[in-house]
């Protein structure tokens, strides 16, 4: 049971502990952003090394610093964007009463380098694993990418929850994107896919016996997935999401005060 219950509870903490520590730092003052962002930068730079170092580590140990290093990377382009450094070339609210196509090339726009952003992480990520035989990392980074993928699909759409509360001071002109709706036409099939996925890992953990190091990488990459499922259910429920992390939002609490809601992010390029 152990070898179910200990990766499950480090997935729960890294996701949780991490998700509050870039909240914190994005809530503080401009001047400590380009220190945050060499910092990351750094912490990016050994997690793709130590995924070249690990790729063809099979044992247990190798699985979680595999799944580690692949948090630690896509860590780095959530931080990249919360500071403003990755968004788009579009850096206003979306105009008064642009809809259908117009209002979609507004979104790409305000986001456009953030995803060109994930997909040369992908492709980082992909090249340092190679064809070794731990793809623990590779698996943790394609369930992130396609979880936050149809995450924000669906709050483009609209959703009841739409996470306004976690955006900093300087990209809250992020919220003229979003659109608030009891729910929308893809978030059936996002949620139903997600949980699907999630379920389809763990019923494999549960009725077939294998290897330590696969036992190990699935319930790690299974919890990630069951987590990206419960963030997709938390955009419809009426819960209070933000008390997770309200010790990561104080940073948000203080800079409220002093960031016009929608001023241009400090280290635009």
């Amino acid at each position: 049971m152990s070898e179910l219950a200990l990766p499950l509870l480090y997935t729960l903490f890294a996701w949780w502990f991490s998700t509050g520590v870039i909240l914190y730092l994005d809530g503080l003052p401009p001047r400590t952003f380009p220190l945050t962002l060499q910092a990351t930068t750094v912490v990016l730079v050994a997690a793709l090394y130590a995924l070249v170092h690990t790729r063809n580590d099979t044992s247990v140990a190798g699985a979680y610093c595999a799944f580690t290093c692949a948090l630690l990377v896509w860590a780095w382009q959530e931080v990249a964007f919360l500071l403003g450094v990755v968004t788009g070339p579009r850096r206003s609210a979306c105009p008064p009463g642009a809809s259908g196509w117009r209002r979609t090339g507004f979104a790409v726009q305000a986001v456009l380098y953030h995803e060109l952003a994930l997909i040369v992480l992908a492709i980082a990520v992909v090249a340092c694993v190679g064809n070794g035989e731990n793809r623990v990392g590779l698996w943790t980074f394609m369930a992130l990418w396609v979880m936050r993928q149809s995450a924000k699909l669906n709050i483009f759409l609209g959703v009841r929850n739409l996470g306004e509360n976690f955006l900093p001071p300087h990209l809250q002109y992020m919220k003229s994107y979003f659109r608030r709706a009891p729910m929308n036409v893809l978030f059936p099939f996002s949620v139903t896919a997600s949980t699907g996925a999630a379920v389809l890992v763990w019923w494999q953990l549960a009725t077939v016996t294998a290897p330590p190091f696969e036992t190990a990488g699935l319930a790690l990459v299974g919890t990630m997935l069951a987590l990206g499922a419960l963030e997709h259910w938390l955009l419809v429920l009426p819960l209070p999401t933000e008390l997770l992390w309200r010790w990561g939002l104080r940073s948000h609490a203080k800079a409220d005060a002093k960031v016009p809601a929608a001023s241009a992010p400090p280290l635009g390029g």
